[in-house]
């Protein structure tokens, strides 16, 4: 209503041509949330990379690099990229590319052994970072020239048209740490440290002053390497005093369940929790990253700051256009202010995706840390894989977006990653195709980015036990392949010429549902929740459905899901007169035309009270409707 009466012809004027301000004074009237708008969606496809291009099939347990084989950079194509590119992608997150540590002998080119009593697996946890001045050697064709060979790649991946994202995992490194190639002027973590004493403002680790390490207990049936026979593998690992361990552990002999073969960082963080640096004023939640950059300028900050910030900066200066950083929420707010600002400073997209649990933690790190993104995992991720799995109701989808309006933009989604189960084993849901409805939910129900995981548009169900790692999760401790992709590969072709007729229709689908998402201007709009309208106004329609509204000034979507396996159904789909509204729909007849395949059409039937159309959808099967 507005207060005043509008009563000359010019006024009148005025109202009519300023819909849109009208349509937002409907909007907070209305549970409609406007959103972060931003160009258009981004897609993040992260792969293992020493995984992505090995078509050898043995896949024995705890096999070696010579019997199992191993991916290479140089697997990385120019047909490769555009591939990958053509699925719908962005962004490339190339996981497992700094070098840590491995069970392989590379002391010709001057790297140390590393010790199995202190490594998971026998190609070794990406996040167990031996030297963030150079990568693995695992992934070059000449191990002595792999750092070329991945700036190549980098290359490559540019030309292809797709943003470069790499992992730095600030929380902990390899017990053995120790970079070769670092830049002059340059020290190694805990080179310069007092080990007399717990803890320093300036030590990068933690210790325990006369408690030398111990190496874990092993539980049953456990021996590194499967038992094979490796000198180091002695039940033994000097380090003396010992060092905290990555997860927290102050034990100088940490359990097995702990992050054993890394070491935790101190950030300035005392052993009693207190803070050793400048606190960020009350207000800066609320300015941009330059202004986080001149407040730090002229501070002094712990070491550990310092060296993750060089490090960051010199594989921005190398051209790796994003990070995604380990475990962030172990590592004050504060020093995330001070990184991400020298980071922008020097590339203002730079994409920062933090791996974040705890949602009472979220607007700090986005709004005082500077993280354009954080893993939206403890909500839409378990409950859509809940949903999936058959016993989640839809109800508990959208209520998410509304308690995360005010940050949206700001949760990547996803299915599938390194941590998660495949959606196709049987410990997830059996079926790759589950998890089409979510799929499309996932991907469309906000401006956030999308990530998949390699193998994940193939219904690749991670059935190996390759050793140190458990089936159902793709291996990142060992030597292998991943069978789906493989014949994805096929010999090095890229073109599917192996793949099954499920795993291409697999791959036809989340190529056309990303490629629309990267080219939708409504899906970087506003949003409108359907679902709680329909259940409560709607025969046949209940808690298996989902649906909601998208829409731009140049695009208006409705998105209808059926996460049902079993049974299609068939329902007038209603609008609730604030998106007639809010849409400047007059009544009548308007066609629908679903986005995915183009195949199917239905009206929507507009009158002065709301808006319905006709919707029968399948087992399993969504429709991105867009108003035509």
């Amino acid at each position: 209503m507005f207060k005043h009466q509008i009563v000359s012809i010019a006024m009148i004027l005025l109202v009519l041509i300023s819909c849109d301000s009208k349509n937002k004074d409907i909007l907070k009237e209305s549970n409609i949330t406007e959103t972060t708008t931003a160009p258009k969606k981004e897609v993040v496809y992260q792969v293992f990379t020493r995984l992505f291009g090995n078509t050898n099939p043995t896949n024995k347990p705890w096999g070696t690099i010579e019997e199992n084989g191993v991916g290479k950079f140089n697997d990385f194509t120019d047909k490769a990229l555009q591939e990958i590119k053509d699925l719908g992608v962005t962004h490339i997150w190339y996981t497992g590319v700094p070098h840590h540590d491995v069970i392989r002998d590379y002391t010709h080119i001057g790297i140390s052994h590393d010790d199995p009593d202190v490594v998971k697996g026998r190609a070794g946890s990406p996040y167990a970072v031996k030297d963030y001045y150079n990568v693995n050697p695992d992934l070059a064709e000449n191990p002595a020239e792999r750092l070329q060979e991945f700036e190549a790649l980098i290359e490559r991946s540019h030309k292809a048209g797709l943003k470069v994202i790499i992992d730095i995992v600030p929380n902990h490194v390899a017990r053995n740490y120790q970079s070769i190639t670092k830049p002059l002027g340059v020290t190694d973590f805990g080179e310069m440290d007092d080990k007399t004493v717990v803890y320093d403002v300036n030590n990068n680790f933690y210790y325990n002053p006369g408690q030398p390490f111990v190496v874990p207990e092993r539980p049953n049936g456990y021996v590194p390497l499967g038992g094979d026979y490796n000198p180091l593998s002695d039940g033994k690992f000097t380090e003396n005093p010992s060092k905290w361990t990555g997860n927290g552990s102050r034990l100088p002999q940490p359990n097995p369940n702990d992050w054993y073969e890394t070491v935790k960082i101190n950030y300035g963080v005392t052993p009693d929790g207190q803070h050793d640096f400048d606190s960020l004023p009350k207000g800066y939640d609320t300015k941009d990253y330059k202004a986080h950059f001149e407040f730090w300028k002229d501070k002094t900050v712990p070491n550990s700051w310092v060296k993750f910030k060089d490090i960051a900066l010199y594989w921005t200066a190398k051209g790796v256009d994003g990070f995604r950083y380990d475990m962030a929420e172990m590592v004050p707010v504060e020093f995330w202010s001070y990184m991400n600002s020298n980071i922008k400073m020097k590339n203002p997209d730079a994409f920062l995706l933090a791996e974040v649990y705890n949602p009472s933690l979220y607007r700090d790190y986005i709004r005082k840390g500077k993280m354009d993104y954080l893993y939206d995992k403890v909500q839409l991720y378990d409950t859509l894989k809940h949903v999936i799995q058959g016993w989640g109701k839809t109800d508990y989808i959208w209520p998410i977006q509304e308690e995360l309006k005010d940050i949206e933009h700001h949760m990547l989604h996803f299915l599938e990653n390194h941590d998660e189960q495949r959606i196709a084993s049987p410990e997830f849901a059996g079926n790759a195709q589950k998890a089409k409805p979510a799929m499309v939910v996932s991907a469309t129900i906000s401006t956030s980015p999308t990530l998949i995981y390699f193998g994940q548009e193939l219904g690749e169900p991670a059935a190996e036990d390759l050793g140190f790692g458990d089936p159902s999760r793709t291996s990142i401790f060992d030597y292998g392949s991943v069978p789906t992709l493989r014949r994805w590969v096929n010999n090095k072709q890229f073109d599917g010429g192996q793949s099954t007729p499920e795993e291409l229709e697999l791959r036809d689908f989340y190529k056309r549902l990303l490629n629309f998402t990267i080219n939708s201007d409504a899906l970087m709009g506003e949003y409108y929740n359907l679902h709680q309208f329909n259940t409560d106004h709607t025969e046949h329609y209940g808690l298996k459905q989902f649906s909601y509204v998208r829409w731009s000034d140049q695009e208006k979507l409705i998105v209808v899901n059926n996460f049902d396996a079993d049974y299609g159904t068939e329902f007038y789909l209603k609008l609730p007169k604030e998106v007639v509204v809010a849409w400047n729909l007059k009544p009548g007849e308007y066609m629908l035309e679903d986005q995915l395949y183009h195949s199917y059409q239905t009206q929507l039937k507009v009158s002065d009270d709301g808006a319905e159309a006709k919707i029968a959808v399948q087992p399993l099967q969504s429709f991105i409707f867009k108003l035509q």
